[in-house]
């Protein structure tokens, strides 16, 4: 589903060099975690994968579904169902949260030429969802995560991740900062979403997000690069030892 193939990425005006030849498959219906120490790339790999300004591809490929990723614009990507859930969600101030979601569900289905959902039908999924998450009525009725403690934020990027029904997601660090009764929360809007034909890349520092979703393959990122993968037992390794191993 997703074939990063040698991806070299520089970013800023200094051109800094930061991937260094990431090659990484992930097939449609598994979980791939991402784990490595501050600075490894794994954060710049996200923003990379989903077309953010400022980051730069200098060699390598990128396909989502047999595409080339590389040459769509972020939107065109977020289209084609590609989903970044944000270590830091931003704060919208004057954009009511339903009114940005159901704009957002909206343009997608219509860039892949479906029906547009009408209002009924995205009110009754998105309180059902809402309920699940435990998420407040008066939450959804607020400007974009306006207010929201980390916590909240998080929960809410997970409600917007299971609105939209992305093709593939991309999860930077959603564990950051999250309590034990908001992780269990996070962790089972990602399980509810797993299915053969949707792909997961989890980007995290710490094994513990890994106790609820276990994943299929681990892969360890160190000064750019893949240093080492396995399976889930990986992370309990890394939790245990450190990445010294892996140091460049």
């Amino acid at each position: 589903m997703l074939k990063i193939n040698n991806l070299h990425a520089v970013v800023g005006e200094a051109q800094s060099q930061i991937l260094n030849g990431i090659s990484l498959e992930v097939p449609a219906g598994e979980v791939h975690a991402i784990m490595g120490p501050n600075g490894s790339g794994k954060s710049t790999l996200s923003y990379v994968l989903t077309g953010r300004d400022g980051y730069e591809v200098t060699e390598g490929t990128v396909e989502l579904g047999g595409e080339n990723l590389l040459e769509m614009e972020a939107e065109e990507r977020a289209a084609k169902g590609l989903f970044l859930s944000f270590q830091y969600p931003l704060e919208i101030p004057g954009v009511p949260t339903m009114t940005f979601l159901k704009t957002a569900l909206n343009a997608q289905r219509k860039a892949r030429g479906e029906e547009e959902m009408g209002a009924p039908e995205f009110l009754k999924k998105a309180r059902a969802l809402a309920k699940e998450l435990k998420i407040k009525p008066e939450m959804l009725k607020r400007p974009l995560n306006v207010g929201f403690s980390g916590g909240e934020k998080k929960r809410m990027e997970i409600f917007q991740m299971m609105m939209l029904e992305p093709s593939f997601i991309v999860m930077d660090e959603t564990d950051s900062g999250l309590d034990v009764d908001a992780l269990r929360i996070v962790a089972d809007g990602v399980n509810s979403l797993r299915s053969p034909d949707r792909g997961f890349l989890i980007i995290t520092h710490y094994q513990r997000l890994l106790d609820y979703i276990v994943p299929d393959q681990v892969h360890v990122l160190s000064a750019g690069k893949i240093a080492a993968s396995g399976d889930a037992d990986l992370a309990k390794t890394l939790e245990k030892e450190g990445y010294d191993k892996y140091a460049a």
